[in-house]
């Protein structure tokens, strides 16, 4: 009995100190699903998903998709770790509505892929948007 234990011990001990790693693929995997994006809103709240965009949008802008191509840069290694992508300024976007913008999303017409906050935006129903070029980025794993 006494063995069982020991060797479960030194198991768990080799266990808790493996190194923590993704390779760098599976970061860009999830970089070009981001990518698959057409759309770029800005809302007065965090959307639960995409049918809930209508309700807080303010602006929006359409993107080209394809990382590496269009609005989207190839997938480089990130600023802190893990890998990045940038995506395009976009300028004269129409404001469809007036209110305080303070998310950024991206879609695909059918999903919300991407939501991040964003300073606060006041917009004007018919006023110019416009979006200065940022990065979406994926860190290495650490816990």
């Amino acid at each position: 009995m006494r063995t069982r234990h020991l060797v479960t011990l030194v198991i768990l001990g080799l266990v808790g100190a493996m190194a923590k790693f993704t390779d760098d693929s599976v970061l860009d995997a999830a970089l070009a699903e981001t990518a698959t994006a057409t759309r770029q809103t800005l809302t007065s709240a965090q959307p639960a998903n995409f049918a809930g965009i209508a309700a807080v949008l303010l602006a929006e802008a359409t993107i080209t998709a394809g990382l590496g191509g269009g609005d989207f840069g190839a997938a480089v290694n990130g600023d802190a770790s893990g890998r990045k992508t940038t995506l395009a300024a976009q300028t004269d976007a129409s404001a469809n509505a007036t209110g305080t913008g303070n998310h950024t999303n991206l879609d695909d017409a059918t999903v919300l892929l991407h939501c991040t906050t964003n300073a606060n935006v006041s917009t004007n129903s018919g006023s110019q948007v416009d979006w200065s070029a940022w990065d979406i980025e994926f860190l290495d794993v650490t816990a």
